[in-house]
């Protein structure tokens, strides 16, 4: 479905002058460095899955994303997605791609959402039958049915991003990519829109590239994930597998019927005591929480338990540092 090879992507930045007349010395120089946002990735994605595209500020994410759409041209290497060289043939490859970038909306501000929907309705030319069974579908689905008729402007953040995302889906697309769709969005509508997302991948069977900073999100809905860093693949495999080598460590937080000296315990360290709690941290390949609780419970009456696994945000950080 998307095929990625050897894909670089280098950006040219004027060099400032400073000092007398800089300004028309900076408008004349042709002076400039190199920065290479994207260097020589590679990677594929199969028709129905749900990939996460994970990295810091600056890795190079929606770069990528944006020459996977057709946005941006390589510098080098090849993009193929489901066929189709997306620089190269940009109208066909908007036909098939669906596209959410975080905050930046696709809707126009001052006519009502049920009008933008129209007009990309024309701009697509999506049969009138196939337009009003998507309408239909989606638009309960993300519970917009209050804001057709309300211009964008006068929505919150939350309907907002479920409108862009229902806009992105009009026209049936095989492919979606979304870069940062929960950014700033409260709880509820996030719940909402991950819940969706995974019913469209699961009915539809359409592909989804997301990328996130809540690993939450990741969690919710990938199995798969690929890391980037400074444009430079650094992982891409099995989210679990990636959990189980870097977040080796987990925690067991215990909850005594009264109050209990601190105390250490084999294979566990003593991590935080609060009251009648206490958080022990843990190496999964050297013990386990029953192991553990069998050595705790000897020590005063257990009330309540709880093994809290590692955060993917803790999980990537020490991928970075394995580096």
């Amino acid at each position: 479905m998307i095929t990625v090879n050897h894909l670089t992507k280098e950006f040219k930045i004027p060099i400032q002058k400073s000092g007398r007349f800089s300004a028309v010395r900076n408008l004349l120089s042709s002076e400039y460095t190199v920065k290479r946002a994207v260097d020589d990735i590679s990677f594929s994605i199969n028709a129905g899955e749900i990939v996460g595209f994970i990295g810091k500020n600056g890795a190079g994410k929606s770069t990528t994303i944006k020459m996977l759409s057709g946005i941006l041209k390589p510098s080098s290497g090849n993009v193929s997605v489901d066929g189709i060289k997306p620089f190269e043939q940009r109208m066909d490859n908007a036909r098939q791609i669906g596209v959410v970038f975080g905050q930046k909306t696709q809707l126009w501000w001052d006519v009502p959402l049920i009008e933008s929907y129209r007009l990309l309705r024309e701009i697509y030319r999506i049969d009138s039958a196939a337009y009003q069974k998507n309408l239909d579908r989606y638009v309960p689905m993300l519970g917009l049915e209050e804001v057709l008729n309300k211009p964008v402007r006068q929505m919150s953040l939350g309907q907002r991003v479920k409108s862009d995302i229902c806009a992105a889906l009009l026209h049936s697309p095989r492919i979606l990519f979304l870069d940062e769709p929960t950014i700033g969005v409260d709880v509820v509508s996030k719940k909402y829109l991950l819940d969706f997302i995974a019913e469209v991948n699961r009915e539809q069977e359409t592909t989804v590239l997301l990328t996130t900073h809540d690993m939450g999100d990741i969690e919710k809905l990938c199995s798969r994930v690929i890391v980037i860093d400074s444009g430079h693949l650094m992982y891409d495999g099995n989210l679990e597998s990636m959990v189980k080598r870097f977040g080796a460590v987990r925690s067991l937080m215990v909850e005594f019927e009264e109050p209990v000296e601190d105390f250490q315990v084999e294979k566990a360290k003593l991590i935080r005591s609060e009251g009648n709690r206490k958080w022990f941290s843990f190496h999964r390949s050297e013990t386990t929480p029953m192991g553990l609780l069998r050595l705790i419970g000897d020590r005063a009456p257990i009330h309540d338990i709880e093994v809290i696994e590692p955060d993917i945000e803790g999980i990537v950080r020490n991928l970075y540092e394995s580096k």
